[in-house]
């Protein structure tokens, strides 16, 4: 709170980014982690989004673990511990290995195992896997040796075949996680264990033979129906043929048989690669530096505000996205109802524009003088004039191409070549107001 104070953050600014508590009715704040070890949490281009904070006293009445809550600029289910860090390792490993926490990543990492990733505080999602994708082909999941851990790796199963990644687990032996194993048997002792992972199905298989009865039918038919069921997931007809065989095989019956079973589970489409539209989140492309900065001018210094919207034609962004949010925010603007940045994100309905947005506040890389860089000098043009100098571009590549394709239409060419001339007198004037 203090340092919060020193940089003058509005307090309930620090409060919605989870920093701080209110104390029950009072007007008084205090630090949400007080007496923790706290692990800072980044997206993957590095930039601190959350906190994670384990406790440091042996107070049982505590949480062991306390983490950001979400904001506009954090969501648990869409960020991966550590990938910052590691995602030049995957990428040249083209497989991710996937563990519970961020002392057995930093465990990890610390014994040279570095293509590691956790999920923060919650079940790999189809987001995370998403995410992985586009780093890897491949995910080793790599759970505690409990039954909490076991049950997490069958939980990722959906989510992990529906981004098509192949998957195998690492199996720990008990009663150890990846920190005290390497403690215990070094670095390359739990290399081996990851190297020598098993396929899922194979790693499923063995699960439900330890915790059903074999020598009961329910166990059996217990047994088959699971499998059945995740390997219909994949939709592929080999998988289904080579773990009937295998089923067949640890339950002593023929693989005809379990076959028969194995078709009457019903047909499940492969794992979707869509979520429902209300979950999912529309990934927008970058805008260019020069929208973004503009974009980003707009929402952190309202001095500039009257000025842009006095100068700025909206034609001249080619980003959509960025065309709409700042058109939105100048409307808000005309009509005095600007209710500041933080408060407009808290209302936005749209994922994919919320996320757009704090990308680029979360940007802390200020701009060296921006009254230049937005209106420009005698000798050099501002940003805006260079996005109207890009639309002109555009309009005449369009115009010569249509141009090169028109037939011998006397008037036709002429009109085109009348646009061209006027689109060419309007890039060599100074920038000015739109109303002039």
């Amino acid at each position: 709170m203090n340092w919060a104070k020193s940089k003058h953050f509005d307090a309930a600014t620090v409060e919605q980014a989870g920093l701080i508590l209110r104390k029950e009715g009072s007007d008084h704040y205090y630090d949400r982690f007080r007496g923790r070890l706290i692990f800072p949490i980044c997206d993957e281009q590095g930039r601190v989004i959350g906190f994670s904070a384990r406790v440091l006293s042996g107070d049982e009445k505590t949480a062991k673990y306390v983490n950001s809550p979400e904001s506009p600029i954090f969501t648990k289910g869409r960020v991966m511990f550590g990938l910052d860090k590691s995602k030049r390792a995957i990428l040249d490993a083209r497989c991710a290995v996937v563990c519970e926490g961020q002392l057995d990543l930093i465990a990890c990492f610390m014994a040279g195992i570095k293509n590691m990733v956790a999920p923060q505080g919650t079940a790999l999602t189809a987001d995370h896997a998403r995410i992985l994708k586009r780093y890897a082909e491949e995910v080793v999941l790599c759970f505690d040796s409990d039954s909490a851990g076991q049950s997490a790796a069958v939980r990722s199963l959906d989510s992990l075949l529906a981004s098509g990644l192949a998957i195998r687990v690492a199996s720990i032996p008990a009663p150890h996680d990846p920190d005290s194993y390497i403690r215990e048997f070094g670095g390359p002792a739990f290399a081996e264990i990851i190297q020598k992972a098993r396929g899922f199905f194979d790693y499923y298989l063995d699960q439900l033979c330890g915790s059903n009865d074999l020598a009961a039918d329910r166990g059996r038919r217990a047994v088959v129906q699971a499998m059945s069921e995740a390997v219909h997931k994949t939709g592929s007809a080999v998988l289904l043929d080579t773990y009937a065989q295998k089923t067949a095989l640890r339950l002593g019956v023929s693989a005809e048989s379990v076959r028969q079973e194995f078709k009457k589970t019903p047909r499940a489409s492969p794992a979707s690669k869509e979520e429902p539209p209300e979950h999912q989140a529309v990934e927008i492309p970058h805008p260019s530096p020069q929208e973004a900065g503009l974009l980003r001018l707009l929402l952190e210094n309202d001095s500039f505000v009257d000025w842009i919207a006095a100068h700025l034609d909206l034609e001249w962004l080619a980003h959509p996205v960025v065309r709409e949010i700042v058109t939105g925010r100048l409307r808000l603007e005309q009509a005095h109802s600007w209710p500041g940045v933080s408060a407009w994100l808290s209302e936005m309905d749209n994922p994919g524009w919320r996320n757009l947005i704090t990308g680029l506040l979360v940007d802390n890389r200020p701009l060296p003088n921006p009254e230049a860089w937005l209106k420009g000098s005698p000798t050099r043009g501002g940003v805006v004039k260079n996005l109207r100098d890009n639309y002109i571009d555009r309009q005449l590549a369009a115009l010569n191409q249509r141009l090169a394709s028109a037939a011998a239409d006397d008037a036709a060419t002429l009109d085109l070549l009348q646009q061209k001339a006027r689109f060419n007198q309007l890039k060599q004037q100074p920038l000015a107001p739109r109303n002039a």
